[in-house]
């Protein structure tokens, strides 16, 4: 793939992204549809759809153990009362290693698990695929109902749920055609704005079955890399499963690093109905 080479004055990389700093980022590319704050909790709700978007992550908690105690207990009520289970997105670096063992402690599972990878854009990044069909700022219908194709998500409210979620973050979205398969391959780049900088977070990048071991998923990240740097976006985000080692593999082949991870903690007595559905 050919390459091009950014101006010097954009090459420098940004500063880390930690903290809660990172943890706004991951929130705002997948964004929920209400957000509450309560005692340092980010409670997040999508009508059950995604735990991404529906569970809660601890960003500025109170430190001393009592406190701590006393603030989740305040924060699942409101999640109880609205009969659901409470779910938390434990983030390396950004949820207190305390939380994790308290919720541990009582008996909440540990479920999933994924690694946050980062790719600072700059030096040679890859050209936009030729055939790409590109739309960037508000939500593309048509990418949408490509993308809802091949990665559709379970649940009855689930696909207004998901173009909700879609449409509340401006993006870079792509699809890639391959023989007579106009849509073989969906991506999309969330631009984020944290602080002074602007942030890509990846997500929504998806390949035919029919159509894949053709080099789509690296053409499709490729583009997707590409147009975030002409957008302005100084590093990229992305979360992948730990399992997926295909996904795993191409993102390191592009220079990804890890920064990090994250599970959920799900009550120990929570059915799989009760809870929110995937990933």
């Amino acid at each position: 793939m050919t390459r091009r080479t950014r101006s010097s004055s954009r090459s420098s990389a940004p500063r880390p992204l930690t903290g809660s700093r990172l943890g706004e980022a991951l929130i705002a590319g997948w964004r929920p549809l209400q957000r509450l704050d309560v005692d340092g909790f980010a409670l997040l709700r999508s009508r059950g759809v995604t735990k991404r978007a529906h569970s809660i992550i601890a960003l500025d908690p109170p430190t001393s153990p009592e406190a701590l105690a006393a603030a989740l207990d305040r924060v699942e009520s409101l999640v109880t009362m609205a009969g659901e289970h409470p779910v938390h997105r434990i983030i390396e670096g950004v949820t207190p290693e305390e939380l994790d063992e308290l919720l541990a402690a009582r008996g909440d599972r540990s479920v999933g698990g994924s690694e946050i990878l980062e790719l600072a854009l700059s030096g040679a990044l890859p050209r936009p695929h030729p055939s790409a069909v590109i739309a960037t700022g508000g939500l593309d219908e048509d990418w949408f109902a490509a993308a809802w194709r091949l990665a559709p998500r379970e649940g009855e409210d689930s696909r207004r749920t998901m173009h909700d979620i879609l449409a509340g973050t401006p993006a870079v979205q792509v699809r890639l055609p391959a023989g007579q398969t106009p849509d073989a391959a969906v991506g999309r780049a969330a631009l984020v704005e944290v602080g002074k900088e602007t942030v890509a977070v990846l997500n929504m990048v998806a390949v035919d079955p029919a159509q894949r071991r053709r080099g789509l998923g690296r053409a499709m990240s490729g583009t997707l890399l590409a147009l975030a740097a002409v957008q302005g976006a100084q590093r990229v985000l992305l979360e992948v499963e730990s399992d997926n080692t295909p996904a795993r593999t191409l993102y390191r082949d592009l220079g990804f690093r890890r920064i990090g991870g994250y599970h959920y903690r799900v009550p120990a007595a929570a059915a799989v109905p009760g809870a929110p559905l995937s990933e």
